[in-house]
C-alpha cells in the first residue's frame, strides 16, 4: 500500500485545495509505486505565498548568523541520515547508489558552506570624498522567494538555492519536479526539524503549468530560481518581466570533452564514460559530444566502443550496476527520436540504439549506452540537448579546430580537454565560450564551493553555488552617514 503524502503550508502538512493527487513511481520497476502525492493549483500556490509573507519580516531580523546554525543542523541531520535518503532517491529517480549518495553529500557540503556565510555576507567601507562622512553598503534580503527544481539531483540543487535564500533571510516557496517529490519531501521535513520556523519553507507539490507558473506571476513573490529546460525558462524570464522580479535561470547544456593526441588515453577514457553515461546521460553538465584529435581517433574510438558494451544496465540500487533507467518513458522516446535522427543525418551508430528489457530491466525505462561516430557540427545530434545516454563524437584535425567545434553551440555550461601540453590548457581556459571549464578532467564534477552556471542559452548570468549565489538573493543597501553637523552637498560642495 503506497503513502499519501502532502504539502506544507502555512505551517501545517496539508491536501491539495482540490484533492487531486498524481502517483511517483520507480523508473527501474514502473509497477512500484512510491507514494501518492497532491497535485496542487493557483489556490495553493497563493496559500503558500501568503505563509510566506507573513514570515517575512520575523525572519529578516533573525540575526544571519543564527540562519546559519540552523542550516548546519540541517547538514547535521543529511549526514546522519545520508544513506536512507540516498536509497529512497535511487527508488525515486533511478541513478545509482554512489550518485545518489554524492547528490546528498553534496547537499551536506553545501549546508556547511551556506552556515558559514551567515557570519559573512559582506558589504563594503570606503572612503567618503566630504569630511567627517562615513560611507558603506549592505546586504538585505530580497523578499519571498520561489524555487524551481528538477529531478535530476533531486537534493543537490534544492540544498543549493534553499539554503543561500535562507541564510540570506528570504522565506521560501519550494516546487520540486513531479518525479522526484519524496526527495522534496524528506528535505522539508530536515528543514522543520533542523529548526526553520514554520512559514518560512512552504512546500507545493504539483506540474509546472499549476504550480510553477502561478508561482512566477504571483506579485508578492520577489525572486524566482529556476534550473530545467532553456524553452522553459525563457518563458519564465518573460513572464518574470512583467513585475521585474529577479530571476536566475540555469539552463541547458551541449557539453564537449576534447581528447588531443598527448593526452592520458586511459584517464580521458574514464572521464567520457563518466561524463556521457553517468547519470543515464540525464545532466545539464553530461558529456554530449566527444571531440577527439585524428592522430589518436581511432585507437581512442575502440577503447571507448568496448568499454562502453560493458556497462552494466540494471537496478541502482545494486553495486553491479553501472547505468540505471531514464527518469520516465517521456525522456525514453526522446532519446528514441534522437536516435533515429542521427541515422537520418548519416551518423554511423557504432554501439547502442535499443531499449534495454532483458531480465530485471523488463518493467523499467532503459536504453543501452549510444555512441555515434562521423558526426559533423551540424548534426542536429551535435548541436541539441539530448538528455540520454548518447554520445556524438566528432573528428578534428587540430586544437584550433577543436575549440571551434566545441564552441559551435548555443550553450556554454560545461566543458572539458584532456592534454598534457600546459600552453593549451591555459588557451582552452581563455577561448572556450562555457561557464565551467576542467583540464583532464571531465564535464561532471561541482563543488559546492563555486560558482556554477553558463554563458549563451545556459543562463541569464547568475550563478548557483559558492560565493556568488548570495549576491542573487541579496540586495545591496548604500548607506551614508553624515556626522558633520552641516549640509554637505557631494560634487558640488568638495570641487
Amino acid at each position: 500500500m503506497s503513502k499519501n503524502y502532502q504539502n506544507y503550508i502555512g505551517g501545517e502538512w496539508v491536501d491539495a485545495r482540490s484533492d487531486e493527487t498524481f502517483e511517483n513511481r520507480n523508473p527501474t520497476n514502473w509497477d512500484e509505486v512510491i507514494g501518492v502525492f497532491p497535485n496542487s493549483g493557483k489556490e495553493d500556490v497563493a496559500a503558500a505565498v501568503k505563509s510566506a509573507r507573513e514570515a517575512f519580516d520575523a525572519w529578516r531580523l533573525t540575526p544571519a548568523p543564527v540562519r546559519g546554525n540552523i542550516v548546519k543542523k540541517v547538514g547535521d541531520i543529511l549526514t546522519e541520515r545520508k544513506d536512507d535518503i540516498a536509497r529512497n532517491m535511487t527508488r525515486e529517480m533511478g541513478k545509482i547508489l554512489d550518485e545518489t549518495r554524492g547528490d546528498v553529500q553534496e547537499g551536506i557540503d553545501t549546508a556547511y558552506y551556506a552556515a558559514s556565510e551567515g557570519r559573512r555576507l559582506f558589504g563594503h567601507t570606503v572612503p567618503s570624498e566630504l569630511p567627517n562622512k562615513f560611507n558603506m553598503s549592505v546586504r538585505t534580503p530580497v523578499g519571498v522567494a520561489g524555487i524551481i527544481t528538477p529531478w535530476n539531483f533531486p537534493m543537490a540543487i534544492p540544498t543549493w538555492k534553499i539554503f543561500p535564500a535562507l541564510v540570506c533571510g528570504n522565506p521560501v516557496i519550494f516546487k520540486p519536479a513531479s518525479d522526484t517529490p519524496l526527495t522534496a519531501t524528506t528535505f522539508v521535513e530536515i528543514l522543520l526539524e533542523a529548526g526553520v520556523p514554520p512559514k518560512v519553507v512552504n512546500l507545493v507539490h504539483g506540474g509546472g503549468r499549476r504550480v510553477g507558473v502561478p508561482l512566477v506571476e504571483h506579485p508578492d513573490v520577489n525572486l524566482i530560481s529556476f534550473t530545467g529546460s532553456t524553452a522553459v525558462g525563457k518563458t519564465i524570464s518573460k513572464t518574470a518581466s512583467d513585475s521585474l522580479k529577479r530571476v536566475s535561470l540555469e539552463l541547458g547544456g551541449k557539453n564537449a570533452q576534447i581528447v588531443m593526441d598527448d593526452a592520458n588515453l586511459e584517464l580521458a577514457l574514464e572521464g567520457v564514460l563518466w561524463g556521457a553515461f553517468g547519470t543515464t546521460g540525464q545532466r545539464c553538465t553530461a558529456t554530449s559530444r566527444l571531440i577527439v584529435q585524428d592522430g589518436i581517433y581511432n585507437k581512442f574510438m575502440d577503447m571507448l566502443v568496448d568499454a562502453a558494451q560493458n556497462l552494466k544496465l540494471g537496478d541502482g540500487l545494486k553495486s553491479e550496476t553501472d547505468v540505471g533507467p531514464l527518469i520516465n518513458e517521456g525522456q525514453r522516446q526522446t532519446v528514441e527520436e534522437y536516435v533515429e535522427i542521427g541515422q537520418k543525418e548519416c551518423a554511423t551508430m557504432v554501439t547502442g540504439g535499443n531499449i534495454y528489457d532483458k531480465g530485471a530491466c523488463k518493467n523499467g525505462w532503459f536504453y543501452e549506452p549510444t555512441i555515434f561516430a562521423d558526426v559533423t557540427p551540424e548534426m542536429r545530434i551535435a548541436k541539441e540537448e539530448i538528455f540520454g545516454p548518447v554520445l556524438s563524437v566528432l573528428r578534428v584535425k587540430s586544437f584550433e579546430e577543436a575549440v571551434s567545434v566545441l564552441n559551435n553551440t548555443k550553450y556554454g555550461l560545461s566543458s572539458s580537454i584532456y592534454t598534457n601540453d600546459v600552453n593549451r590548457a591555459f588557451q582552452t581556459m581563455r577561448d572556450i565560450e562555457a561557464g565551467i571549464t576542467y583540464i583532464n578532467g571531465p564535464t561532471i564534477g561541482a563543488e559546492a564551493h563555486m560558482p556554477f552556471g553558463g554563458v549563451k542559452e545556459t543562463g541569464n548570468g547568475h550563478r548557483e553555488g559558492g560565493w556568488e549565489v548570495y549576491e542573487f538573493y541579496t540586495e545591496t543597501k548604500t548607506v551614508f552617514v553624515d556626522y558633520s553637523g552641516k549640509l554637505q552637498r557631494a560634487q558640488i560642495d568638495n570641487y
